[in-house]
């Protein structure tokens, strides 16, 4: 059986591993070299970075007889991309859904501008924690409240001094976070709004929305965009469905 999987999140990675243990050959795309880190290397797993052009995608499906697309729940552009490669390629094409989360006290928001929007009429520090894709749509705001947790990378911190957000202001840090220590980082900055996108359990959500209440400060999320797709298990029947343990 020959997977190929459009990975980059800590879903998509423990899927390949579960893969490979009951015998399929395995290639993980990630996008970048972050990924790639996060990824790992295993035996059996082959890793390719960079993007892919659509047409990259299709000669990597020929040898495929299912495409997992692993990806971010808020990729919209990179599913959409997935999908259309393997119905060209006559591929089957099962998305990985990530459970969604629930939080009843925070503001939920269709996007990363109708946030900024509603942080331009409230005063207080910022905590963006939405990724550095986003990190434009708040360009509006004063840099000066915008706190923005980045991952460690050239890219990402090139992008806060495009905004002009002050050095002392980026925390560069890679995840998962406690509960405990994003209150402390919420306390140690005066947060009084903390901006991010419903990631799950797998994008640490619980313990973000937990520590903004234990803080009394606000939250606002990005709602994730709506798709369908299955589960961990279900994906592991569908492929193997027939097929005997090694």
């Amino acid at each position: 059986m020959r997977i190929l999987l459009f990975s980059g999140t800590g879903d998509g990675r423990k899927l390949s591993y579960r893969l490979r243990e009951r015998g399929a050959e395995v290639t993980v795309c990630v996008a970048t070299e972050y990924g790639q880190e996060e990824q790992g290397a295993a035996s059996g797993i082959r890793v390719l970075t960079g993007p892919r052009t659509e047409e990259e995608k299709q000669l990597l499906l020929r040898d495929a007889d299912f495409c997992v697309d692993a990806t971010h729940p808020y990729a919209r552009h990179v599913s959409a991309s997935v999908r259309e490669a393997c119905r060209k390629s006559g591929v089957p094409c099962l998305r990985l859904r990530r459970e969604s989360s629930e939080a009843k006290d925070a503001v939920w928001v269709a996007d990363a501008a109708e946030a900024a929007g509603l942080l331009a009429v409230q005063p207080g520090n910022v905590l963006l924690t939405t990724g550095t894709r986003d990190l434009a749509a708040f360009s509006g705001l004063d840099p000066s409240r915008l706190f923005p947790r980045v991952l460690p990378t050239h890219e990402a911190l090139s992008a806060c001094e495009a905004l002009r957000i002050p050095h002392r202001n980026v925390i560069a840090m890679q995840g998962p976070f406690s509960r405990d220590l994003n209150a402390a980082l919420i306390r140690q900055y005066d947060i009084r709004i903390l901006v991010t996108k419903d990631g799950g359990k797998t994008g640490g959500f619980p313990e973000k929305a937990e520590a903004a209440k234990d803080c009394g400060t606000e939250l606002i999320v990005l709602r994730r965009p709506q798709e369908t797709g299955f589960s961990e298990e279900e994906i592991l029947n569908i492929i193997f469905k027939g097929v005997k343990e090694e």
